[in-house]
């Protein structure tokens, strides 16, 4: 062969007594055939056969199957973001005439997805109490095809009761789809208490490290699973192997990273609560926090996520407050290796019960730093409001 066949087909080298714990990263776009009779025929491989890079190589496979096991589903489909989670699920099940009901917590770009795509298409969605248990029944009619639950919500941590939720829907022939990045698979696995699909930002505990952008979707029912890959397909939409590739090597350490977190974050909600800046602390663990009975009966452990809700002070106060910190960094997301704050405007994402408390609230999300060097900064934070002189609130 000439040099330049040479520098484009690579060599076939050994691999004999070649063995790694790490899974290789599987790049590619185009999937070549041993043959043209078997080109003709890739249609028929099916969506668990290899065709083409975008939908899927043996990386993105592997991490499918982890996540599949993990939630003692039948198969899982991997999107580029927890948020694509969530709109695949309804776009692969509701029609124009249809009907979707969202809990009053949900992350707010999912409201706005139903709100400003989803209706304007004719697909209508209501606004439920996160906390209406059993009683979601009387809000479900023949429109409804799917319910939808977030537990606990990502800012205020209501816990949701799945289990009757689910029961509810399914006496109604609704569908249940459940965001469950909060409490990962590790603590509550939404397809063994009847819910039809389980969503991950697997962005947050999965990857943990602050530097990919995921989703998942778990389900027990191939025929759903089918449904979500013909969108799939239709959008062109696949995510990377190399994402993937970071998610497996993230996911080997989530178990010991979640159990940390969440025994920080426990200490420091109830640490909280004695804090005079402090007017309520939201922490499903904690039995003020809406929810906690559900909590303890069907999670009984906690993520490194919760909020605090301050008691209302002078803007421009809280603003110096937070910059001055040292460790915790301020932005959005949560799960990775670093300690972030996040504060969150929460009143004007309600319509079923209105918001009532009037401070601002701070989502935490403990990291892998030293509890100490955490406490501390957090303390400081504290004793700024603290100080503030209560004419000057507002």
């Amino acid at each position: 062969m000439h040099d330049l066949t040479l520098c484009v087909h690579h060599p076939r080298v050994d691999e004999d007594g070649y063995a790694s714990l790490a899974v290789p990263t599987h790049r590619a776009s185009t999937i070549v055939y041993p043959d043209a009779k078997t080109f003709a025929a890739r249609k028929y491989r099916g969506f668990d056969g290899y065709t083409y890079g975008l939908h899927g190589t043996p990386t993105t496979r592997t991490l499918e199957a982890q996540l599949t096991a993990l939630h003692g589903g039948v198969r899982t489909v991997l999107v580029p973001s927890g948020q694509a989670a969530v709109t695949i699920v309804m776009l692969s099940v509701l029609m124009p005439g249809d009907k979707v009901l969202i809990p009053d917590h949900v992350y707010p770009p999912v409201r706005s997805f139903c709100a400003e795509y989803l209706a304007p298409r004719g697909i209508a969605y209501g606004v439920y109490d996160p906390l209406i248990g059993s009683g979601i029944a009387d809000l479900i009619d023949e429109t409804v095809k799917l319910v939808w639950v977030e537990s606990p919500g990502s800012g205020t941590m209501e816990v949701q009761d799945v289990p009757a939720i689910v029961a509810a829907a399914k006496a109604k022939g609704a569908l249940v789809g459940c965001d469950n990045t909060w409490a990962t698979p590790l603590i509550f696995k939404p397809l063994e208490h009847g819910a039809d699909f389980a969503c991950e930002a697997l962005t947050k505990y999965v990857g943990g490290h602050s530097d990919l952008l995921l989703g998942s979707v778990t389900v027990k029912d191939m025929a759903l699973r089918e449904k979500m890959k013909e969108t799939l397909r239709a959008f062109g939409v696949g995510v990377s192997p190399d994402e993937c590739q970071l998610a497996l090597r993230g996911i080997e350490t989530m178990g010991l990273r979640v159990a940390h977190m969440g025994k920080v974050s426990e200490d420091f909600a109830r640490r909280l609560t004695k804090s005079p800046a402090v007017e309520t602390v939201l922490h499903p663990a904690l039995p003020s926090c809406p929810g906690h009975d559900i909590w303890k009966r069907d999670m009984g452990r906690s993520s490194g996520v919760f909020s605090a809700v301050l008691r209302p002070v002078a803007e421009a106060t809280l603003e110096a407050a937070l910059t001055a910190l040292k460790v915790f960094a301020i932005g959005a997301s949560w799960g990775g290796t670093r300690s972030l704050i996040a504060p969150m405007a929460v009143a004007g994402d309600r319509t079923v019960n209105p918001w009532t408390y009037e401070g601002t609230v701070l989502r935490i999300s403990i990291g892998l730093e030293d509890p100490d060097d955490l406490w501390n900064d957090l303390d400081a934070l504290l004793v700024k409001l603290e100080r503030v002189p209560a004419a000057s609130a507002a």
